[in-house]
């Protein structure tokens, strides 16, 4: 942050990846500004609007998986500002590249990879422990280093293997049932 260059944050569906955000800006939104939330929207609107409101809260700025969204995480970037994205998510066709994941060929993002190379953003690899009882939440942030000089394919394979080493200290807290492994959807 110091650098200007911004921050993006890289939470994969690992422990509670919704209070992420809200832990970043309850300590760092007043210093920095907002944090932008790159998200996909739902297919269902009830389930939407909920999904909206929770990440519109005070200091979030939610930015849908679009090209106007990913035009407002790239704005936040070189504001040197924080965004927050699903590294784990799969992207429309076109909008990433095969790389293995647990030894099976999955289709992986490249927009983190991108943004870094055109803004110097720092990537950081975040989580939320569930604490028992109700307590709240640790949440744990790395640096992420990734081989941004290299291809996509080596960044995405690099990217896929930092989430398998988090994964594999967390098993019981990944979403198992995201389907990491489905084709790429057609966007509109």
């Amino acid at each position: 942050m110091q650098r200007g260059k911004g921050v993006i944050f890289m939470t994969p569906h690992v422990g509670c990846f919704e209070a992420i955000p809200q832990a970043q800006v309850e300590r760092f939104s007043a210093k920095y500004g907002a944090m932008t939330l790159l998200y996909r929207p739902s297919k269902s609107p009830w389930f939407d609007a909920v999904l909206r409101e929770v990440r519109s809260a005070p200091g979030l700025e939610p930015a849908p998986t679009t090209t106007s969204g990913v035009r407002m995480v790239l704005k936040a970037l070189k504001q040197g500002r924080v965004i927050g994205l699903l590294p784990d998510q799969v992207p429309g066709d076109g909008l990433g590249v095969w790389a293995p994941f647990f030894g099976k060929s999955a289709y992986t993002m490249t927009l983190a990879v991108r943004l870094a190379q055109q803004t110097g953003a720092a990537l950081l690899m975040t989580w939320g422990d569930r604490l028992p009882g109700g307590q709240g939440y640790v949440v744990h942030v790395e640096k992420l280093e990734l081989p941004l000089d290299q291809s996509n394919e080596l960044c995405a394979a690099a990217l896929n293997r930092a989430m398998e080493d988090l994964i594999a200290r967390r098993p019981t807290m990944y979403l198992w049932s995201y389907a990491r492994y489905k084709q790429p959807r057609k966007e509109d």
